[in-house]
């Protein structure tokens, strides 16, 4: 089990690096082909009955495209991150990290978007082996 804590580990950390490169490849070569990531209106509505679709079920190139976006637009201040909770399924197949965040970006005109909080991130072991984020919470404050 230690092994496969590793591995998740190992997402978080290649993740935070794709964003600290702003690097888009790097970040959707993680995501499975059904990846989905519901987002909340706003860091404190915990309740999922408000949770809305931002970019739908995972498609490669219109998720690229809105991290370009950003990429281009925003410059990122700072980027941390601290891995609180690894739990794995009884089946070693599935697994759960819950990080907490704080990501500041700053756009052209000095505005902030500041990702700030806890998210869960949800795994699952592909056929072949290799891990895959297959779902994602928006950033919650706790």
């Amino acid at each position: 089990m230690g092994e496969i804590r590793a591995e998740i580990e190992d997402m978080v950390h290649r993740e935070t690096r794709a964003w600290n490169a702003q690097d888009v490849e790097a970040l959707v070569e993680l995501f499975h082909p059904d990846m989905i990531w519901p987002w909340p209106p706003s860091s404190v509505d915990h309740d999922p009955a408000t949770w809305i679709f931002a970019l739908g079920r995972y498609n490669r190139e219109r998720w690229k495209t809105c991290w370009e976006e950003l990429f281009q637009t925003h410059r990122l201040i700072h980027n941390k991150r601290e891995i609180r909770k690894i739990e794995l399924s009884r089946e070693n197949d599935a697994a759960l990290a819950v990080v907490d965040i704080d990501t500041l970006w700053r756009d052209r005109q000095g505005r902030d978007n500041h990702w700030k909080g806890r998210v869960s991130k949800g795994y699952t072991k592909m056929p072949n082996g290799e891990w895959k984020l297959i779902f994602h919470t928006d950033v919650l404050r706790y």
